[in-house]
């Protein structure tokens, strides 16, 4: 980042000195000149060729910055994103002043805390970018397919919980005896409910979750998206009034499930916004290169053209070298 505010400066002096000082304008080889030694001339020309390589990052950001502000307007969650990175980054490095600002330095090539802070703002800038993108350019065959096979209406269900009790340091056989106990509970309670006893009955003896038990297992109605996938897919398969024959295993330990409701399914255009938001995360998660990959769609979406071949090389394996490091 210094290299890149000292060539910034850089230009602007060379500006300067062909426009502000008054004097008559050097040319060689039919290029202006923009400094002198005793023995040579050194033309803006040659300065140009020389860094525009080297520092095609700082082209790029020039570029985003510009368009990235002109539709993505500063708002407090920008600003508590970045607050929120620095303070991570000081909290990981210690306080120690010397010590953050060879971090700075090191680890983010800027000199001060106010850089860093820019440097934070274009980066969650590119993010919205990348975001809106994505989800404006995706398949409506995803779209529908999504809908149909992941949007339900929000179901009522009661649940009993058989927790597996074990102490974190306990060994890999007292965990399995511990797992053990808990599914061969499970299974005698769902052979009671066969015998005809009484489900929230049950869930006030046996279940270990405190916040529904006294209720009788109930957890009123629940966006099935809202649960970990095997309590939410249990749920889904189950008829209203039906439980589960089989105990549900969790993170928590084993579930018996009783669906007790289930609301209609919202309109395809009512949670259009989510499913563009889970399927956005989905390719994202699932493509470790998707961001640079969208940032390059979104600079051609933008008509930027490059007038310079030598720039336009450079900055395509900037890209390819982004996306080769992202896939590894």
């Amino acid at each position: 980042m210094k290299k890149w505010i000292t060539c910034g400066c850089a230009v602007l002096a060379i500006s300067l000195l062909l426009t502000g000082c008054g004097k008559e304008i050097e040319v060689k080889n039919g290029s202006k000149v923009a400094v002198s030694t005793k023995d040579e001339k050194f033309t803006a020309t040659e300065y140009y060729n020389k860094i525009k390589e080297d520092n095609i990052a700082t082209l790029i950001d020039m570029i985003d910055t510009t368009l990235l502000e002109k539709k993505y307007k500063s708002t407090d969650d920008e600003k508590k994103y970045v607050e929120d990175q620095i303070n991570q980054i000081k909290t990981y490095y210690g306080s120690d002043e010397n010590t953050y600002q060879t971090v700075l330095k090191s680890y983010f090539g800027v000199e001060t805390e106010k850089e860093l802070k820019t440097k934070l703002q274009l980066e969650y800038k590119r993010q919205q970018a990348v975001s809106d993108y994505i989800k404006e350019n995706l398949n409506e065959n995803d779209i529908k397919n999504y809908y149909e096979n992941n949007i339900s209406g929000e179901i009522k269900a009661s649940h009993i919980l058989i927790a597996v009790n074990v102490a974190s340091d306990a060994s890999e056989e007292e965990k399995k005896t511990a797992e053990e106990k808990a599914l061969k509970k499970a299974q005698n309670i769902i052979k009671k409910l066969n015998d005809g006893e009484d489900f929230a009955t049950l869930a006030k003896k046996n279940s270990d979750d405190e916040g529904t038990a006294s209720k009788g297992g109930d957890l009123d109605y629940f966006d099935p998206a809202d649960m970990v996938v095997e309590f939410s897919e249990a749920a889904k398969a189950l008829k209203v009034d039906e439980y589960t024959k089989e105990p549900v295993k969790t993170q928590y330990g084993y579930h018996i499930i009783l669906k007790t409701g289930e609301k209609e399914k919202p309109k395809q255009e009512e949670v259009e916004d989510e499913i563009r938001e889970a399927l956005k995360e989905q390719k994202l998660s699932a493509d470790s290169t998707l961001f640079y990959q969208t940032l390059v769609s979104w600079r051609e979406q933008n008509e930027i053209s490059w007038n310079d071949s030598t720039l336009k090389k450079a900055y395509d394996d900037y890209m390819n070298r982004l996306i080769e490091n992202a896939s590894k």
